[in-house]
């Protein structure tokens, strides 16, 4: 396989993989470009590389600029505005986990909390909503709060909690 091929089939995986992460496909592709390319693309070269238009990458730009793993640069000489991908692997793992967090799991939790401090009429359906949803929203809390620990490690946070875990 050559470096084309191998680079479109990660961009396309990478697209499809997005989806079940709950990001578009195209928002995915853009991001897997920029991770894969060793400088800094513009708009125009991003568009042209994955056959996509002005809006959708602009549009996705801005949300991945907004989850902190794409960034602007700056060219000497150039108007064009650059943007390049978070390379290291642990630091864009950690502001995905930080992003999801704050975007899905922070949102469920304060939901389940509320929702399971209705008040108990003493009614059997009451008392097991009130049982389940309190249960639920303690495992998602002590989850959140776990994943934000170790979200908050210092470099090396993967390997280090994997090996905490292990002993």
């Amino acid at each position: 396989m050559e470096l084309q091929e191998a680079k479109e089939k990660f961009i396309s995986t990478w697209g499809s993989l997005g989806t079940l992460w709950g990001i578009n496909k195209a928002m995915a592709q853009i991001h897997a470009l920029l991770w894969i390319s060793p400088d800094p693309l513009s708009m125009e070269d991003i568009m042209e590389e994955l056959h996509i238009s002005r809006g959708n990458t602009s549009t996705n730009l801005r949300q991945l600029m907004d989850w902190g793993i794409v960034y602007k640069e700056n060219k000497i000489g150039e108007r064009k505005e650059y943007f390049a991908s978070e390379k290291d692997v642990q630091e864009l793992s950690k502001q995905i986990a930080k992003e999801r967090s704050r975007r899905e799991i922070e949102p469920t939790i304060k939901v389940l909390k509320e929702i399971s401090r209705i008040k108990d009429d003493g009614s059997p359906q009451t008392k097991e909503f009130i049982q389940q949803t309190s249960a639920l929203y303690e495992l998602a809390d002590t989850a959140n709060t776990m994943l934000n620990k170790v979200v908050n490690q210092e470099h090396n946070w993967i390997t280090k909690t994997l090996i905490k875990l292990i002993k």
